[in-house]
């Protein structure tokens, strides 16, 4: 199996969602001055970077990420490439897609991927997301994982329905790719 890395670097400085703290990440000693080792602080929002979103994150009573089924997390995965065009994806855009029949894990690709080139831009609220009908239509498919490459599976200011969808099928989300 190809393992590929597509995670986020996490530096100071980068997109957090709006009401988060920025990302705190310096070395506190340092063997150049003197210190035993080195010693690096990070302080961040578990909503930060590459992250999964758990249950709880949504839903009172939900599991949390530790309980993440590592199954959903493992395994073969589909990378869909959006058209540029595409500003929300519904469950009319994912219906015209050439998704492989029997896929359980989809990472959607999208323009998003380009606010990622510059470390210091400000957190983006036209980012492509997943509304409702996309998400019970993915649902319906049967898939096991969904991820996105931004900060949030759903449109901004529209999470709940997209999240409640997802995340109550045991839906693992991945965002921030």
């Amino acid at each position: 199996m190809k393992v590929i890395d597509i995670s986020v670097t996490i530096t100071p400085g980068m997109p957090v969602w709006p009401g988060d703290e920025q990302v705190d990440l310096h070395r506190r000693a340092k063997i150049e001055e003197g210190a035993h080792a080195n010693v690096s602080l990070i302080a961040a929002s578990a909503h930060t970077g590459t992250h999964v979103d758990a249950p709880y994150h949504f839903i009172a009573d939900g599991y949390t990420v530790e309980s993440l089924p590592m199954d959903a997390l493992v395994g073969p995965v589909q990378v869909v490439q959006m058209p540029s065009n595409v500003d929300v994806i519904s469950a009319e855009v994912l219906q015209d897609l050439k998704l492989e029949p029997v896929i359980e894990r989809i990472l959607f690709k999208t323009s998003n991927s380009k606010l990622w080139d510059n470390e210091d831009a400000p957190f983006n609220t036209t980012f492509v997301g997943i509304n409702e009908s996309g998400a019970e239509w993915l649902v319906k498919r049967g898939v096991k994982l969904v991820g996105i490459d931004y900060l949030s599976i759903a449109p901004y200011k529209r999470s709940k329905p997209t999240h409640d969808v997802l995340l109550g099928a045991k839906v693992v989300i991945v965002e921030g790719l």
